[in-house]
């Protein structure tokens, strides 16, 4: 990485949270598009529509097991009166070389198979004694157990009218008819039916590969023993989760020591694997804040603005912010605070957003709403900051939840909504409406 002079717009000015958010949305770019097999793309958006090269189903075909007939060979049969039809052999699913169905004859069809020519409709294996001559039956027998069900004769129990249990040729799609539009994320149901209409391949944004890394000396992985003023690492727990969840392949790293060098190189190493770079930790004004050492001066010297600008919030929890590119290709890269909830709550606002930009989509955030807020007492917030609270939601209402601390891990466990306090409001009465932002 070579050295350029910081990106930044002043180290006196206070962002907004709409200011910081614009910047990065103007900056992050879709990933450029490529063609994957089925399997891969799933989670992937598409960047054209597809269009049916054949109709679906192709031909007509039994949504049933049973008899494909002719109308009129079994209009008015009944249990007393049954019709009955000389069997002339089985049509199976795939079979080539369809039988002929004349009058007063019947083919043994199972589902999926093609409408023998002649035939007119279907009646199901359980109006007939299938055929075995035993009365009603209650299923088709295996023709390896029951040669003889696919000739000699069947007594058919009821009428059945044109086209009863038929599916017609193209009544799912038909040829021409467009199956998925661009911007279509790829589910199992999308990808099923890709595979239906015969696409082996289809062209995708790939989903975006998302490094996220820690700092800080004090920081320890789950299942180690702590030493004395060491806590776990959950920040990139946390947020390699939440990447995922929002359509990444998140890679999580090992939390980084609090030395500017090594932070460099560790960045340097996975640059390679990466379309979008979170670190989380050092980026406030302490002497052990790293973060804001070891990239303040990494960009491009002939990449105007290229480097990282750290800057400060007008927002509680997640004043402190850092945003830029690095590497040789700028990887974008966004330099989150190390409280938990400063960390999770930032990744919300602007992180997400970017990954979903990457992805090539245009829903980029959460949902919000209003509700009511439910409450023991006014919510407080600081002039001039805008506030996000954590919250539990519900029919129209919200209630907090654990304080405005932004190291309160087991508070924001239990939350599946933030609740948005403006920049000029101080405090908010309970029963007022407030906006929500919805976080499940």
């Amino acid at each position: 990485m070579s050295s350029a002079a910081p990106r930044t717009t002043g180290q006196d000015h206070l962002w907004s949270v709409d200011e910081h958010l614009e910047d990065i949305l103007t900056t992050v770019r879709p990933l450029e598009p490529i063609e994957l097999q089925l399997l891969d793309a799933q989670g992937c958006v598409l960047v054209e529509d597809v269009t049916v090269p054949v109709s679906l189903p192709p031909f007509d075909n039994s949504s049933m097991d049973g008899y494909a007939v002719r109308v009129s060979d079994v209009a008015g049969a009944s249990a007393e009166f049954p019709a009955v039809l000389a069997v002339v052999g089985d049509v199976a699913a795939g079979q080539a070389g369809l039988l002929h169905v004349g009058p007063g004859q019947a083919a043994r069809i199972m589902t999926g198979a093609p409408l023998p020519s002649g035939a007119e409709t279907v009646v199901p294996v359980e109006w007939t004694d299938g055929g075995l001559g035993e009365g009603p039956a209650t299923g088709m027998r295996a023709r390896s157990l029951a040669p003889e069900g696919a000739e000699g004769h069947v007594h058919v129990y009821r009428p059945a009218e044109a086209r009863a249990h038929v599916r017609a040729k193209g009544s799912d799609v038909k040829s021409g008819d467009r199956a998925l539009e661009a911007g279509t994320v790829l589910g199992p149901p999308q990808i099923a039916l890709l595979a239906a209409i015969g696409r082996g391949t289809v062209r995708v944004r790939p989903r975006p590969r998302v490094v996220v890394m820690s700092t800080g000396s004090e920081l320890v992985q789950p299942d180690e023993k702590l030493g004395s003023g060491q806590i776990y690492d959950s920040n990139s727990f946390a947020l390699t989760a939440a990447a995922r969840d929002a359509g990444a392949i998140a890679y999580r790293v090992g939390a980084v020591a609090d030395d500017a060098e090594t932070l460099r190189s560790t960045i340097e190493d996975q640059l390679v694997r990466a379309d979008l770079l979170v670190t989380t930790g050092g980026v406030s004004v302490g002497a052990y804040d790293v973060v804001k050492e070891a990239l303040s001066y990494v960009g491009d010297e002939d990449v105007p603005g290229s480097g990282i600008d750290f800057r400060k919030l007008a927002m509680q929890p997640g004043k402190p912010q850092g945003f830029g590119s690095i590497g040789p290709d700028h990887t974008p890269l966004l330099a989150l605070p190390g409280n938990p909830v400063s960390s999770y709550v930032s990744f919300e606002l602007f992180v997400r957003p970017a990954i979903r930009t990457l992805m090539g989509l245009d829903d980029l955030h959460r949902p919000r709403t209003r509700a009511t807020l439910t409450a023991r007492k006014a919510l407080t917030s600081p002039k001039g900051r805008r506030q996000f609270l954590r919250g539990t939601y519900a029919d129209g209402s919200v209630t907090p939840v654990g304080g405005a601390g932004s190291h309160l891990v087991a508070a924001l466990a239990h939350a599946d909504a933030l609740i948005v306090v403006p920049e000029d409001v101080e405090s908010v009465e309970p029963g007022s409406e407030v906006e929500v932002v919805l976080l499940g």
